[in-house]
């Protein structure tokens, strides 16, 4: 009898073991044990959720029940959530009230988290603050070498966001020097430019959406932050829905599923519609076989196959530019958009064809001329990012070889390309199909 129990046992261990997919159990750590009894003390209790790792998503929740479509995944009560409501309770309350001219709330809440991280073992808010990422792969945190691998216009978008944090941070110098009184060391080591970055991509990437009432202490931009501890553990996927928002009558911030999930599997949530370069742009990551995702067309690119010489090639751009049909153009995985059809449609038009430009906008055919050209220019567009992709994966992986400290960095940017040119590869052959049908 007992050798038979054994053997059940084993068989219903590795059963059990096998049904958490791909995710790591993690709840066993400390970090984890502590933040669950620091959210207990606060009112939060949760037996469905459980902090595991996970082979594609790293750290993620898994859940130990089944989810239905309708079932509320997480209620975070109030006394977890952590905005500028908190940060006016704590000691720099009266500093932000009397600052002039006023802060705005982005940087009251950073100000807090490098307050509260420099604080250590004397902060409330220390099992939280314990198991936020060190380090983050917003491009903001991305060397120069890494930056000018990616794509345009993700690359002028990634220069604007570390003049965004510099200026940030040179601009509220002023203001963390007054708080001197509050520390034992110079405010200047404790609020230098690589705390201010780690704040600023902490909520950048992991605030949850949360309107608050206008106060007179804070400046005029929106005060919608909250951090929410545990939560914000939830990995995206641009394939599930759900609805989040706070619950006025029980005071939590709650999310409710809107799609299935199995038992033991990483539960998912959805931070938008977003394409890869915007992913990247605010969170610091990219999505597989994202649906949503697109290979964007730069102006130069745009322009590269159409004559100098043309006589209406300043009044066409001048045209697309009024139209709003300069920007945003883009491939799919369906193919190149309706909209950079249209403006190479357009930049297409024969001299004796240019006064039915605002037909061309609508959309309408102007001559199988016309189509057959724009078809062969967009294939050419094609092929040449489809070519310049190869040659960017080609200088990373040669790279990852020589520079060992930016691997992880590097191996971002390779996946964002790698998805590009899967679309690129996509669109390519779709253009040959509509080629083929035209001739």
């Amino acid at each position: 009898m007992k050798k038979s129990r054994g053997r059940t046992g084993r068989k219903r261990r590795r059963k059990r073991l096998q049904s958490f997919g791909d995710g790591v159990n993690c709840s066993h750590k400390l970090e984890y044990i502590k933040l669950k009894k620091w959210l207990k003390d606060r009112g939060f209790e949760d037996n469905n959720l459980r902090p595991a790792q996970f082979w594609g998503t790293g750290r993620g929740l898994m859940t130990t029940k089944a989810l239905q479509a309708g079932d509320l995944v997480i209620s975070l009560p109030e006394k977890c959530l952590l905005t500028t409501g908190t940060v006016l309770h704590s000691c720099l309350g009266e500093y932000i009230m009397k600052w002039k001219p006023p802060v705005s709330p982005l940087i009251a809440l950073c100000t807090f988290l490098i307050a509260e991280k420099h604080a250590g073992e004397k902060s409330l808010w220390k099992p939280y603050l314990d198991v936020l990422p060190k380090t983050y792969t917003c491009p903001v945190c991305l060397e120069h070498d890494v930056v000018s691998l990616l794509p345009e216009p993700l690359r002028k978008k990634a220069q604007e966001q570390k003049t965004t944090v510099h200026e940030l941070y040179v601009s509220s110098k002023a203001f963390f020097s007054s708080l001197q009184p509050l520390f034992a060391e110079n405010t200047g080591t404790v609020f230098d430019y690589s705390a201010l970055e780690w704040a600023w991509c902490t909520i950048n990437t992991r605030t949850i959406y949360m309107k608050h009432s206008q106060r007179e202490c804070f400046s005029l931009e929106p005060d919608v932050y909250a951090l929410a501890p545990y939560l914000d553990l939830l990995n995206h996927s641009p394939n599930v829905q759900v609805k989040a928002a706070f619950n006025e009558q029980t005071r939590s911030y709650e999310i409710q599923t809107n799609s299935q999930c199995k038992k033991y599997e990483e539960v998912f949530i959805c931070y938008g519609p977003h394409d890869n370069q915007r992913l990247l742009l605010e969170y610091g990551f990219v999505a597989m076989n994202n649906p949503h995702s697109s290979v964007y067309v730069s102006s130069d690119t745009l322009l590269k196959y159409f004559p100098p010489l043309d006589k209406q090639r300043d009044a066409k751009i001048s045209i697309l530019k009024d139209h709003d049909f300069f920007e945003n153009l883009t491939f799919g995985w369906d193919g190149p958009s309706w909209r950079l059809l249209t403006a190479l449609k357009l930049l297409s038009l024969g001299a004796d064809e240019f006064t039915y430009w605002r037909r061309t906008l609508l959309g309408d055919a102007i001559s199988a001329r016309n189509e057959q050209q724009t078809l062969a220019i967009t294939a050419k567009i094609c092929h040449f990012l489809i070519e310049e992709t190869q040659h960017v994966l080609l200088q990373i992986s040669q790279l990852k070889r020589s520079k060992e400290n930016l691997k992880n960095h590097l191996a971002l940017v390779e996946a964002l390309r790698l998805e590009d040119l899967k679309i690129l590869q996509k669109s390519a052959e779709i253009l040959c199909d509509l080629k083929m049908a035209t001739t």
